[in-house]
C-alpha cells in the first residue's frame, strides 16, 4: 500500500498487484466498503497476468477521512490523481455500486481518459433514488432511512447491510460477517455523506459520455440496484453488453463466485 495525494491534499490509499504486467483492471469499491471487496477477484486477475489498481475511496478502508468532499465530482477526480500518479494508460476500470457510479461520473468529467474499457458492477446509475422524470430506484424517504441509521446506529446499519441486502444465494454467515467487518471500517463521516450523494446525485449525463466498450454485470435479485435501472444503463451506453445472474443479489463479486468470475475475467479480456 502507498498513496497518492488527492486535490485538496487528502492521503488516498492504493494498491498495486503485478506492477509489471502492461494490462491493468482498475478496481473501485461501492458503499459503504473498501478495496476489500475484490478479495476474490484479485488473485484471478494476477493469475491471468494482469495488474490489478486498487484503491480506498476517501473515508473508507485506509484512505484519509476528510470533513467533506463526497460528492461524486471530487471522488471522481480522486480516481483521476490515481489514473495519473500511475500513469494508467489502456486500462480496464470497474466501478461496483456507487462505484459504478462514480467511474462513470470520470467517463464524463475525464472524457475516458486512458481507459479502454468500462465494466459496471451493480451500478448504482444513473440515479439510485427517484425523483421527477425519473421514476426508478429506491425512495427518497428509503434513503432518508439508511442516513438517520447512519447517523444513530452504524453497527446495526452495517449489520443489516451485509447480512440481509447485500446477498442472494451465499449461504456464508462467516462471508456476511466480514462484509459487516469491512463496512464497519469506514469512517462514520464518509459513510453518511456518500449517502447524501447516492441520495441526490444525477448521473443521467454521465451515461451518455461513454464512448468504451462496457460490460454491465448485474443479478436480478438485486434488491439495492433494481433491473430497472441496468436497463437504462444498457440502453444509454453504446456499444455495451449486459449480463445478468440469476441467483445474485447486490453482492454478486461473491453470490455466484464462480460464474460471476467467468464473465468477469472474460469480459477483461475482450474488446
Amino acid at each position: 500500500m502507498f498513496y497518492v495525494k488527492a486535490k485538496d491534499g487528502v492521503k488516498l490509499a492504493v494498491y498495486v498487484y503485478n506492477p509489471e504486467c502492461t494490462e491493468t483492471v482498475f478496481l473501485v469499491h461501492g458503499w459503504p466498503l473498501s478495496h476489500l471487496m475484490y478479495e476474490y477477484q484479485i488473485p484471478l486477475l494476477v493469475k491471468n497476468n494482469y495488474r490489478v489498481v486498487l484503491m480506498d475511496l476517501r473515508g473508507f478502508g485506509n484512505s484519509d477521512s476528510p470533513a467533506c468532499g463526497y460528492d461524486y465530482d471530487t471522488l471522481a477526480d480522486d480516481v483521476y490523481r490515481v489514473v495519473r500518479a500511475l500513469k494508467l494508460y489502456r486500462f480496464v476500470l470497474t466501478g461496483f455500486s456507487m462505484g459504478g457510479a462514480i467511474v462513470l461520473r470520470y467517463m464524463k468529467n475525464y472524457r475516458s481518459y486512458g481507459v479502454k474499457k468500462l465494466i459496471l458492477l451493480a451500478a448504482a446509475a444513473p440515479c439510485w433514488t427517484r425523483r421527477a422524470g425519473f421514476p426508478y430506484g429506491l425512495t427518497r424517504e428509503y434513503v432518508d432511512g439508511l442516513i438517520c441509521q447512519a447517523e444513530t446506529d452504524r453497527p446495526q446499519l452495517a449489520r443489516d447491510f451485509s447480512h440481509d441486502q447485500l446477498f442472494a444465494s451465499c449461504q456464508s454467515g462467516a462471508v456476511k460477517d466480514w462484509f459487516e467487518l469491512i463496512a464497519l471500517s469506514a469512517s462514520g463521516i464518509a459513510t453518511i455523506e456518500t449517502a447524501y450523494s447516492l441520495r441526490d446525485e444525477d448521473g443521467r449525463k454521465d451515461l451518455d459520455a461513454v464512448r468504451v466498450p462496457t460490460a454491465i454485470i448485474h443479478g436480478t435479485k438485486d434488491t439495492v440496484v433494481s433491473n430497472d435501472l441496468v436497463k437504462i444503463q444498457h440502453k444509454c451506453i453504446a456499444d455495451s453488453r449486459l449480463y445478468q445472474l440469476d441467483e445474485s443479489g447486490h453482492g454478486i463479486v461473491y453470490d455466484e463466485l464462480e460464474k460471476f468470475n467467468c464473465i468477469f475475467i472474460k469480459e477483461v479480456g475482450k474488446l
